[in-house]
């Protein structure tokens, strides 16, 4: 890429549990004011916008946006599960960099419900029925009333332990981690610390997969205003943090072979990671500080792997050793992620990104990562599509 994708502005509003929260659109309305103010812009300098969530109706991007304008503007609503506020991360990068808007905004909310997902629509057969069949396949069908994505990532988990025979305690330990780092994140939703014993003394859900391992229905909102290095350095706008490198891949056929490691998508991250390492000319060796999915634990720790950044078979020694932390290689998810800080489905991609650009310029407080000019991120939806983004700090 060329540098030519600034990340001017952005904007998140405290996660909260559902019930909690304002209804989405004025969650939205707010978490886009907040990235507009960042930026130094108004809403009128806005060329197009792009908007994800999940549960919702069609137009709702327009209901939120709308709270700050009827100025006439594209917006266009996004749903790509899990990565839909990525996803619209990723058309409103491809709208600047082709030339054809000076200034984007990327907007990602959701209102969710307690308890697990549900199917929306009953009446038809669901979008990840493909991977529902290798999943019955391979592991059985679960047990009714089993919350169905921690089906396909606990059996990932599991295949993981029996093929390298470690011990599935190790996936406990990003959870203490994660508290850990949440305890300094204002919009955090699980601030608390916890202990290795609570979190596998938790009732479990399935395969290696306890309670506190698996991310919490949240609500809550964020966005990001992107505009072209001229534009910025036009309108005095600061300019510091760049969008280097930017993926999003979805399922190949490998996905559907009966490996579970794969169905949840290492392959999607895997090549997702490679385009955006070829594109920034920055490797995974030179990272120290990454937003993950961590839907689940087991997701964070295959996706260490994944985007290589430990090598194939040693993720546990990874963990154990602290290096997914202050300290040690990559401070991974300084946010609390999905697990700690909440996961309102199509605000998460903009949130990491928020923290990823907080991080770059120095303004993370007590999460701060010392000495980063160099920033990964990795947003998954089952289903699927994965979108990895490497953001770089350069000379205003």
């Amino acid at each position: 890429m060329t540098e030519n994708v600034v990340v001017a502005g952005v904007g998140m509003i405290p996660f909260t549990k559902p019930g909690k929260s304002e209804p989405y659109d004025l969650m939205g309305a707010a978490a886009a004011r907040k990235a507009l103010s960042d930026a130094g812009i108004g809403y009128g300098d806005v060329q197009q916008a792009y908007v994800g969530y999940v549960f919702g109706d069609s137009t709702s991007g327009q209901k939120a946006l709308y709270h700050l304008g009827q100025t006439g503007i594209p917006v266009f609503n996004v749903n790509n599960n899990c990565s839909s506020g990525s996803s619209a991360l990723y058309l409103a990068r491809q709208a600047v960099e082709s030339g054809a808007v000076d200034v984007a905004l990327a907007l990602g909310f959701e209102q969710m419900v307690p308890g697990a997902i549900e199917a929306m629509w009953t009446d038809r057969q669901p979008a990840i029925e493909a991977f529902e069949n290798v999943r019955d396949k391979v592991r059985g069908v679960p047990e009714v009333g089993t919350p169905n994505a921690a089906t396909f990532f606990g059996a990932a988990g599991q295949q993981y332990v029996d093929d390298r025979g470690i011990d599935p305690a190790v996936y406990a330990h990003i959870t203490v981690k994660s508290r850990r780092h949440a305890a300094n994140n204002p919009y955090a939703v699980f601030r608390d610390p916890i202990s290795l014993e609570e979190v596998l003394g938790s009732p479990r859900i399935y395969g290696p997969l306890t309670r506190f391992q698996c991310c919490p229905p949240t609500c809550g909102a964020a966005a990001a205003v992107l505009v072209s290095r001229e534009y910025a350095k036009r309108h005095g706008l600061r300019s510091d943090v760049v969008i280097a490198g930017q993926a999003l891949t979805t399922d190949s056929a490998s996905t559907f072979d009966g490996d579970m490691i794969r169905l949840v998508g290492y392959d999607m991250a895997a090549q997702a990671a490679s385009e955006v390492y070829a594109q920034s000319g920055i490797g995974p060796e030179d990272v120290r500080v990454a937003e993950l999915h961590d839907c689940f634990t087991t997701n964070e720790f295959i996706t260490y792997e994944a985007l290589g950044l430990t090598p194939a078979g040693t993720a546990e020694k990874f963990v154990l050793d602290g290096d997914n932390t202050y300290g040690g290689r990559v401070v991974t998810n300084p946010s609390g992620g999905l697990i700690s800080k909440g996961h309102p489905l199509g605000a998460t991609g903009l949130a990491q990104c928020a923290e990823l650009v907080w991080q770059l310029r120095g303004q993370a407080d007590a999460r701060q990562v010392e000495g980063v000019d160099v920033a990964l991120q990795h947003n998954l939806g089952l289903g699927g599509a994965c979108v990895v983004t490497m953001y770089q700090k350069v000379d205003a």
